[in-house]
């Protein structure tokens, strides 16, 4: 579709940006629009929609440090970056540019700003990132995922859409599948996640709390565990002294079936995993990441918590003997668990990606 209007989006180069924007391109091709990626370099690895010759990379620069020579240097990035944005967008003739967050996101969304392109952002979290903070004044249109992230901003509410998060394919096939309610006496099926890398907590705490569990709930147990690379070897050997049915990997490729197969899971709280656990509706232990200026973490999973569809421990409370007791109370409690996946999947948003293709088609037309 060469002479097709060509839509550029912008996203960070992990997958919390880039899920989405794949998503969003998927239904955009099915609308006849031709799509391209711009992003950092993290992403030149990414085998997803965006294959070799699709994405463009741009430089850019995340604010890491407070102090003059770190903000300088990011300054100069998110120039560089910038001159090199305008050539494109120029280059390309795009009829509009969505941003999906973070900030390799600026330096092209500034650039289609100044060359009079249309752009607008999307937010997954419940509370706007910092990049798209900057950015919100800037753009004809915002898409958010959760509600009540403008409920103290009326002028930005006013160009704000609720979209929900882009999902893609294979979560939406996931989210085909019914939950299965555990017998009191049968399988428990446990997924632990932490983050594309999987978090170190996940290793330092779930082992411990499973080895305080009752020897029967061992038996019933079949934990799926993203585990590091260097925090395999203990993990293991705690496991197989117990006995414990368990599959560990650094990274599963897969994890939208295994989500679904889900009787319980236990994960950090960013933004696309939330998404994922309310589209395909299962009951969960979340615990943020501390530390963020944002909180976004937190009020991630306060919106799940609210919905009943999870129970949000702070990193604090997230000791080896809080854990097990929410498991044991849980295994008990089947009828609970399948409360808590009705509570989850009533805060999905399977149809986001149309929703956001709506809104991109309505901001490229005008």
């Amino acid at each position: 579709m060469p002479d097709a209007p060509l839509i550029l989006l912008a996203a960070g180069g992990t997958g919390g940006h880039l899920f989405p924007a794949e998503a969003l391109g998927s239904v955009l091709i099915q609308r006849g629009l031709r799509v391209r990626l711009v992003t950092d370099e993290r992403a030149v690895r990414y085998s997803g929609l965006f294959s070799e010759g699709m994405f463009d990379v741009v430089p850019s620069e995340t604010v890491r440090s407070r102090s003059p020579l770190s903000l300088a240097r990011t300054g100069m990035m998110l120039a560089a970056g910038t001159a090199v944005a305008l050539n494109l967008v120029r280059r390309l003739k795009p009829a509009a540019m969505i941003g999906f967050g973070g900030y390799p996101t600026v330096p092209p969304l500034i650039a289609a700003r100044l060359m009079g392109v249309p752009t607008l952002i999307h937010d997954s979290n419940a509370v706007l990132g910092r990049a798209n903070r900057f950015l919100a004044t800037r753009v004809e249109a915002i898409a958010t995922s959760l509600p009540g992230v403008f409920d103290r901003d009326p002028a930005l509410a006013s160009k704000a859409t609720l979209t929900g998060t882009p999902l893609r394919p294979a979560v939406l096939a996931a989210a085909g599948e019914p939950y299965a309610m555990p017998e009191v006496d049968g399988p428990l099926r446990l997924l632990v996640v932490g983050g594309s890398q999987g978090a170190r907590i996940m290793a330092d705490i779930v082992p411990p709390a499973i080895e305080r569990l009752e020897p029967s709930l061992w038996r019933r147990l079949s934990l799926v565990q993203q585990v590091r690379e260097e925090d395999l070897p203990r993990v293991r050997s705690l496991y197989e002294r117990l006995k414990i049915e368990a599959e560990l990997a650094a990274f599963f490729t897969d994890l939208p079936t295994r989500l679904a197969a889900a009787h319980l899971v236990v994960s950090r709280s960013g933004a696309g995993t939330v998404a994922e656990l309310a589209g395909v509706g299962r009951p969960s232990i979340l615990v943020p990441l501390p530390g963020s200026i944002d909180q976004d973490q937190f009020a991630n999973a306060g919106v799940l918590m609210q919905a009943g569809g999870a129970i949000r421990l702070l990193q604090s409370e997230f000791t080896p003997d809080r854990l097990a007791s929410e498991i044991s109370a849980l295994a008990a409690e089947p009828h609970r668990l399948a409360d808590m996946a009705r509570g989850a999947r009533s805060a999905g948003t399977l149809d986001a990606a149309d929703r956001l293709a709506d809104l991109v088609q309505k901001v490229m037309r005008h």
